[in-house]
């Protein structure tokens, strides 16, 4: 059992950054993603990083803003967001999978969230 603990969200002003973070319990052989729920929104695919790190991938609405990287040693995954934008607010959640996927129904471990509030 995988269990996932995110942290490094707060309030930002617009323009800002910050950086997520999300620890595992243990070594994690999976492919490791970044999900975002915005109020009245349903959860949507952030970005994802492959076990090795050797493949990314992002959403359009945020690459180039945004990059995804892990730590092994450390069982960690980050998000780093700059240029951060009130429509960024969110809930922001990390998964892990043992596919390489961005679909949420193939995650078979969820953290329990942490709120990111972009002020314009």
């Amino acid at each position: 059992q995988v269990q996932l603990v995110e942290s490094g969200g707060g309030l930002v002003q617009a323009g800002g950054s910050l950086r997520l973070s999300c620890a595992a319990n243990g070594r994690t052989f999976y492919t490791m993603g970044w999900f975002r729920q915005a109020p009245g929104k349903e959860r949507e695919f952030i970005a994802l990083i492959s076990w090795s790190t050797t493949f990314t991938y992002y959403t359009d609405s945020v690459r180039g803003r945004f990059t995804i990287s892990r730590d092994n040693g450390k069982n960690t995954v980050y998000l780093q967001m700059n240029s951060l934008r009130p429509e960024d607010t969110a809930v922001y959640y990390c998964a892990a999978t043992t596919r390489f996927s961005s679909t949420q129904s193939e995650y078979n471990y969820w953290g329990q969230g942490t709120q990111v509030t972009v002020s314009s």
